[in-house]
């Protein structure tokens, strides 16, 4: 399912799509090695205009893998990425176009959950199974799946996220070492998802609740502390203020550039 150049270019991720007998080798090369079930993930097709998901699930149902458990379909094609709403209409049709012939597979969408409710809006979608896959949701909101357990939207105070980022670079710190290598591994990726988590308006900053994915924020907001204000910059130069926070100074002359671009405003 992954839309970046660098992976369908080489024929991976959505490209797989298009390539039916490298994919079902695939599929029998892993369900063979592995003991556990596996899941398929894809998106509706190269082309918005032309999806073919259906097609392919039906075809994967026939091929009769015993080890596929699931197949995951993202609502949107290759070539919108992240534009656009999820169609979860056409994720419906992708969950009937299965034959009566062959024993079903779970079909479990994914595209736009941001809230609890949003969860639970796609889990009513006909045809789908009782459940919906979180994506850019969780990594801009990790307590996500807290709200869809708890069914609330969680007006998170600035502290308790801040707690969560502690946690974070704990693990790091824990997997990579904490010699200059590791803190330096550490705040890359640290930095990567504050990429992600500066899209996050909190609840109470809200005029109409809950925000929505395709919804940002204005260039510049004010929290109701300054912490919470830091968080919701969109600027990588204050990302790096709050990796400063977590990780101590970094060193002179850095600069931060996110792998997600559009995600960022330069400070200049």
């Amino acid at each position: 399912g992954c839309p970046l150049d660098l992976i369908c270019n080489k024929g991976a991720g959505a490209g797989l799509m298009q390539r039916e007998k490298k994919l079902k080798q695939s599929l029998i090369g892993i369900t063979n090695t592995l003991s556990c079930p596996i899941t398929v993930k894809m998106r509706t097709g190269w082309d918005e205009k032309k999806p073919f998901a259906h097609e392919l699930v039906s075809k994967i149902q026939s091929w009769g893998i015993g080890g596929v458990a699931a197949v995951m379909v993202h609502g949107r094609s290759r070539l919108q990425r992240y534009q656009k709403l999820a169609n979860w209409e056409y994720i419906s049709q992708v969950a009937s176009s299965q034959s009566d012939d062959f024993p079903r597979i779970p079909i479990i969408g994914n595209g736009d959950v941001f809230s609890y409710s949003d969860y639970e809006e796609k889990i009513k979608v006909d045809g789908v199974n009782a459940t919906a896959m979180l994506g850019r949701g969780a990594l801009i909101k990790p307590w996500l799946p807290t709200e869809i357990k708890e069914r609330r939207h969680w007006d998170i105070s600035a502290s308790e996220r801040l707690d969560i980022l502690k946690k974070f670079v704990n693990f790091g710190l824990e997997h990579w070492g904490s010699d200059q290598k590791g803190v330096n591994n550490t705040r890359r990726f640290l930095l990567e998802w504050l990429s992600f988590l500066h899209r996050y308006v909190p609840v109470g900053l809200l005029e109409v609740v809950p925000q929505q994915m395709n919804q940002r924020p204005p260039a510049r907001m004010c929290g109701r502390s300054d912490l919470e204000t830091l968080f919701l910059s969109k600027f990588s130069d204050d990302w790096v203020k709050i990796s400063e926070m977590l990780l101590g100074p970094v060193p002179e002359g850095f600069k931060f550039e996110p792998k997600h671009k559009a995600s960022s405003y330069s400070q200049a």
